[in-house]
């Protein structure tokens, strides 16, 4: 940025204008997109943030770094939900640009440790409050009400068997602490010469962690296997598509009669009405379960007849009909199953597909025993996003983890791909297997590690597939443990605030205060004060 006698380089120079630092601030926090599906380039999460964090250090003040951390923000948030533009137009960008100001104050960190020529206890330190630092903004926007932990920089991992196995211990919070590690040093290793040993360690230390994980960390044992069937009937348009699209999946379920499965999954508003208000088709489904040998669990997208408004249930069906197991969906996704605050931003309605109405929601999670002694946890749509839920489920005895989706309105983007890998993270969080069957696609299965069973089911298919998905026992360490690096990543910022205290108080204290000689009256004499 700088030349040797000290004067601004050309680049230097050009990035004097805010405008442009701006703009190539937002194009630099973009560049994690590619590490996530469809791309996939998982490896490209261990040098995405360099760009970004180079572009940073060099800031003129804590201020613009502060405003380089915010517009990179909004460049990933934007990136990384780039598909949802068709349906909220200008309002992704508001939303973007409102939650990337949660890496305002991470920016400002990355100029305070490594700005100018930083000493080997900067880049020491850096290495452990930077990733704790973007922890603690994972955190935040993992909120459900600011949008939920969708793109976390961790999950980018959910192919990688090394990662997989450190999600067991650690969850995906330890897998974005360490891709951020890993950015920090490479990032010291291209601009600070003079502080290459700490990095250098830095890195080593990632590589020791990872592979102590690989070793040491328990594996799930596999204790017997079952048959899942996921019934997808993909996509069914036009009028009175709710009723063909039932047909449809009626007509697939009767292909797995005699093929000895455990259990029929259906996706996401498979059912488009209350079983109780539409006992008929609470009949042809219990007929399915008669004709398989196996309860299907359904997802019913309607207004219940029993209390006011809407839900997305999932409801599981014997050869009697309905159970009585049935779990009502908690966490909606804002804007597309509700409006956030919707007396102000209800006018984003007019602009998108927006909720009309808002979805209500359910109060508690729900293990349901389907027989053969497996009992399942179900989830709903982006609900697979959120590790504390599926953890619980764990923590419930779910043997299977269970996620209906329906991504249909962004069938031609990049979304399917993103969401069906979450579920890989999950198990291999929990040391569960977890299906993840959808409407239109993509559907998949994962086994206990994490790794894939069989294979998915694309956005062009409609298909009825039997998985045989090993069931495990055991308990992994993130399950027992939690979010402990988040706790952990709380505690490095803590210490930080107040050693910057106690900085600042030492400098203030040290400071001597001006001389100020005693006033005098016009005869020369020290004045008196009080009279």
């Amino acid at each position: 940025m700088q030349r040797p006698d000290g004067r601004p380089g050309r680049l230097g120079l050009w990035l004097g204008s805010p405008w442009r630092r701006g703009v190539l601030a937002a194009l630099a926090g973009a560049l994690p997109v590619f590490a996530f599906p469809t791309p996939s380039w998982w490896w490209f999460a261990y040098v995405a943030l360099v760009p970004w964090i180079l572009l940073v250090r060099s800031a003129p003040t804590g201020k613009r770094a502060a405003y380089d951390g915010w517009l990179g923000g909004l460049g990933f948030m934007l990136a990384v939900h780039h598909w949802l533009l068709p349906s909220l137009h200008v309002f992704t960008v508001l939303i973007a640009a409102l939650l990337g100001l949660l890496w305002a104050p991470w920016g400002w960190l990355v100029r305070r440790f490594l700005a100018g020529a930083p000493s080997a206890g900067h880049v020491a330190a850096a290495l452990i409050v930077l990733p704790s630092g973007w922890l603690m903004v994972e955190l935040a926007r993992s909120w459900q009400g600011l949008g939920g932990p969708w793109g976390l920089l961790g999950s980018s991992q959910w192919e990688v068997a090394p990662a997989l196995r450190l999600a067991s211990v650690g969850g995906v919070w330890l897998l974005s602490f360490l891709v951020v590690a890993v950015n920090v040093a490479v990032a010291v290793l291209i601009a600070v010469r003079r502080s290459r040993v700490p990095a250098v360690a830095g890195l080593v230390a990632t590589a020791a962690v990872t592979s102590a994980a690989w070793v040491w960390s328990p594996r799930p044992d596999v204790d017997g296997r079952v048959r899942i069937a996921v019934v997808q009937p993909g996509v069914v348009d036009g009028i009175g598509s709710g009723t063909a699209r039932f047909a449809r999946e009626e007509a697939l379920t009767r292909t797995l009669a005699g093929k000895d499965v455990d259990l029929v999954v259906w996706g996401e508003s498979s059912v488009g009405f209350d079983l109780a208000d539409r006992p008929d088709l609470a009949d042809r489904i219990a007929a399915l379960s008669r004709l398989t040998g196996a309860d299907i669990l359904v997802n019913v997208d309607a207004r219940r007849s029993d209390r006011p408004g809407i839900y997305k249930s999932s409801v599981l069906v014997g050869p009697q009909g309905p159970t009585g197991d049935r779990y009502d969906k908690m966490r909606l996704v804002p804007f597309g199953e509700y409006v956030p605050a919707r007396s102000l931003l209800g006018w984003a309605t007019s602009v998108g597909k927006a909720a009309g109405e808002d979805r209500r929601r359910g109060s508690e999670q729900v293990v349901m025993n389907v027989g053969h002694g497996l009992r399942v946890g179900p989830m709903v749509c982006f609900e697979s996003a959120f590790p504390d839920m599926s953890r619980h489920l764990a923590q419930d005895g779910a043997g299977v983890l269970l996620a209906q989706s329906s991504t249909s309105t962004f069938q031609h983007s990049w979304a399917p791909e993103q969401h069906a890998s979450l579920a890989a993270l999950r198990a291999a969080e929990t040391g569960r297997p977890m299906v993840h069957a959808t409407l239109t696609g993509v559907s998949a299965v994962y086994g206990p590690s994490g790794e894939r069973i069989g294979s998915w089911l694309g956005t062009g298919s409609h298909a009825a597939t039997v998985y045989e998905v090993p069931l495990a026992r055991g308990v992994t360490p993130y399950v027992r443990f939690g979010d402990w690096p988040v706790y952990a990543a709380l505690l490095v910022l803590a210490a930080l605030c107040a050693t910057e205290g106690v900085r600042a108080l030492r400098l203030r204290r040290s400071v001597p205060r001006p001389h100020v000689p005693p006033a005098r009256t016009v005869r020369g004499w020290p004045a008196r004060h009080g009279r």
